[in-house]
């Protein structure tokens, strides 16, 4: 099938440089549905979330853009990584591009952001798809990943990486994605993710959640013990248009262990099924 990929580019947005990939464009049917903007997770630059977004072009003008401190957007040493710098991006990030009316779909921290700006409830935001977010925050259980595995496989990467290597980091996953892996990873600022990391455990999500008043798509893994159906509960509670998915065979990374399931799990959510 003929790539959707159209493009990519940066802007400066919210003070700072923005790098993006765009496919799908403002063709036929794509111009009449709203765009998608995907918000990749913790270190997963956009590069690594392409085989997604060509999906997802087929049938909305997207965008996955690469937080700051990640792949080819601002990353210093001295800039603000919290979680309000990172929500303003993206607010900043549509209105920059025009973007009328527009969803979210956000992966792990990638949700998080996503629900901070759906909580702000920024004109043409439309609908949220929250896949998997860390639901850790003051007073709750930490979030079940370790900040050592990220920080070892950042260092060994700037080194360069191996395929063999990253193996050892992510064992279950194909050569190829463990290639890109290899390949990106070192982009990712150190400060970056130990900062958003950490804050996994003080930023309060829930409190956001209570603000949301689009509908919310919350797509959690079967295995990882990042949502239990105990939280997908709670925070059905606080958003009262909140749909809840459960993709099985899928660890935290969803679409690399079950591509399939993970199209099929948006239904016709954002206006137009995924799934073939």
């Amino acid at each position: 099938m003929k790539s959707t990929f159209q493009y990519g580019a940066n802007v400066f947005a919210n003070g700072i440089r923005q790098h993006y990939l765009r496919f799908g464009g403002q063709t036929g049917d794509l111009a009449t549905r709203d765009a998608v903007i995907v918000i990749p997770g913790i270190t997963s630059p956009v590069e690594t979330w392409r085989f997604v977004a060509e999906r997802l072009g087929r049938y909305f003008d997207t965008y996955v853009l690469d937080a700051r401190g990640r792949g080819l957007s601002q990353a210093t040493d001295d800039l603000d990584y919290s979680l309000d710098a990172m929500a303003s991006d993206v607010i900043a990030f549509a209105a920059k591009t025009g973007l009328q009316t527009y969803s979210i779909v956000g992966h792990s921290m990638g949700g998080r952001i996503g629900l901070r700006v759906a909580g702000r409830r920024p004109v043409g935001l439309a609908r949220l798809v929250a896949v998997d977010p860390p639901v850790s925050g003051p007073g709750r259980r930490p979030y079940p990943a370790k900040l050592g595995w990220y920080v070892d496989s950042i260092r060994q990467a700037q080194r360069g990486m191996t395929v063999e290597q990253m193996r050892e980091y992510c064992p279950t996953w194909t050569e190829e994605q463990l290639r890109l892996r290899a390949q990106w990873l070192h982009t990712c600022n150190e400060r970056a993710i130990t900062e958003s990391f950490h804050a996994f455990q003080t930023d309060d999500i829930h409190a956001d959640a209570g603000q949301i008043d689009i509908p919310v798509l919350l797509m959690a893994a079967d295995r990882g013990d990042v949502i239990r159906d105990s939280d997908a509960e709670e925070l059905r509670q606080l958003i009262p248009a909140m749909q809840f998915v459960r993709v099985a065979d899928a660890g935290h990374m969803i679409p690399w262990d079950n591509e399939a399931g993970f199209y099929r799990a948006f239904g016709d959510f954002l206006g137009h099924p995924l799934a073939d």
